[in-house]
């Protein structure tokens, strides 16, 4: 049997009205004042990679996202919750409960590193269109090349020295990149 492989296709100029489709949706749930932003690669123009639109809403703390588990789940999410023990500080969803995925739901506290890092690596890609295209082409050889399994791990140096670039830092300790 062969490995799994990573889907990369082009940049799809419909993700970003997916997003606001989604943020519409979302808002109505949480109701109160939330910030709700477009993350990972569908959310840099012209950058291909994953069709899974990936959001990520920023909330004062996660039991937020715990309360509004039932409502998130009532209009298709599935809650992840094992993958709590990876990313501690993160409530993850994905859309529809059966793949291939559509949508990625990140809830995480506002100013966490979590948060901090996915803007500022979204930010330097919309920002810097050489990175945006290097990236794209790492990914798509890392699709041909590495089992799905190992696909983020294998990213992460790639995205590790934007964070530095991005940030500002000598070194970038936390992990959960985009």
């Amino acid at each position: 049997m062969k490995p799994e492989r990573v889907i990369i296709v082009p940049y799809d100029p419909g993700w970003p009205r997916r997003f606001q489709e989604e943020r519409a949706i979302l808002e109505e749930i949480f109701a109160e004042p939330i910030v709700i932003e477009h993350i990972g690669s569908t959310s840099v123009p012209g950058l291909g990679g994953k069709p899974i639109v990936d959001v990520m809403v920023g909330l004062s703390n996660l039991a937020e996202a715990e309360k509004h588990t039932a409502a998130l789940e009532s209009v298709g999410y599935d809650y992840v919750q094992e993958y709590e023990t990876q990313i501690p500080e993160r409530r993850y969803f994905h859309k529809p409960r059966i793949a291939p995925r559509a949508i990625h739901l990140h809830c995480v506290i506002k100013e966490s590193v979590f948060w901090s890092r996915h803007l500022a690596f979204r930010n330097y890609l919309r920002a810097n269109p050489e990175s945006a295209a290097a990236y794209y082409e790492l990914k798509q050889e890392l699709a041909m090349r590495v089992r799905k399994e190992d696909y983020t791990e294998a990213k992460s140096p790639f995205i590790e020295g934007i964070l530095v670039r991005a940030l500002g830092l000598t070194q970038v300790h936390e992990k959960g990149g985009s």
